[in-house]
C-alpha cells in the first residue's frame, strides 16, 4: 500500500480574485498576482465548489448492442462559491454590468442593470497551511447567481457560478501548487 496522511490536503483558507481579461498570468502558486486583481474578501463556511459537468454519448454498435465507444459532446468547469463581504467589488461581480459609484460624502449607489456578458479572470487560491493550490482562470463568467437572504444572524451571502471557458490553446483553468505531493512518487 501506498498510504501518505501528510498528503490529505484540507482547504483551510483562500480567497478569489477578478480582473479584467488578459491581465498577466500567475506564474506559480505563490508568485505576487498582478496588480490588476482585486480581492473578493470573505467567501461563507461552505467554501468553494469545483464542477466538472461532462455530457457523454455512448456509441452502440448494431452488433450485440454493445458500446463501443464513448465521445464527450459537452463539457463545463465551474467554480461556486458564496461572498459574504457586502463591498463594491463583490457588488458589481453579482450584478454583472452594474457599477458602484460615489453619490455624495460617504454615500453610494448601484443601478442594478439587466446582466450582460461580464467575462473575467479569476484567480482562487486555497491555503492549507504552507501548502498553496491556485487556480487561473484566464476566460471566465459568472453564469448563475443565487438569491440575496437578509435575515437577523445571518451574513448577506452573494451566491456565484463562474463558468470557465477555454482559451486559444482550450485550457479552462490552470492549478498550480508548491506541494510535493503533486510530483510523482
Amino acid at each position: 500500500m501506498s498510504l501518505n496522511a501528510a498528503a490529505v490536503r484540507i482547504g483551510i483558507t483562500g480567497e478569489l480574485y477578478a480582473a479584467a481579461v488578459g491581465t498577466a498570468a500567475p506564474t506559480s502558486s505563490t508568485s505576487p498576482l498582478n496588480a490588476g486583481f482585486t480581492g473578493m474578501g470573505y467567501v461563507s463556511e461552505d467554501g468553494v465548489t469545483e464542477t466538472y459537468d461532462d455530457t457523454v454519448e455512448d456509441i452502440v454498435a448494431w452488433q450485440n448492442a454493445t458500446v463501443v465507444r464513448s465521445v464527450t459532446t459537452e463539457s463545463k468547469a465551474t467554480l461556486q462559491l458564496t461572498l459574504i463581504e457586502t463591498k463594491g467589488k463583490v457588488l458589481e461581480l453579482y450584478h454583472k454590468g452594474s457599477t458602484v459609484e460615489a453619490v455624495g460624502a460617504g454615500e453610494w449607489k448601484i443601478d442594478v442593470k439587466a446582466p450582460g456578458a461580464d467575462e473575467r479572470a479569476f484567480v482562487l487560491d486555497v491555503i492549507d497551511g504552507s501548502k498553496h493550490i491556485r487556480f487561473y482562470v484566464p476566460r471566465g463568467e459568472v453564469s448563475e447567481r443565487g438569491e440575496i437572504t437578509y435575515a437577523n444572524g445571518e451574513p448577506i451571502g452573494y451566491q456565484i457560478t463562474i463558468t470557465c471557458y477555454p482559451d486559444s490553446n482550450n485550457v479552462v483553468l490552470t492549478k498550480f501548487s508548491d506541494d510535493a505531493n503533486w510530483g510523482y512518487s
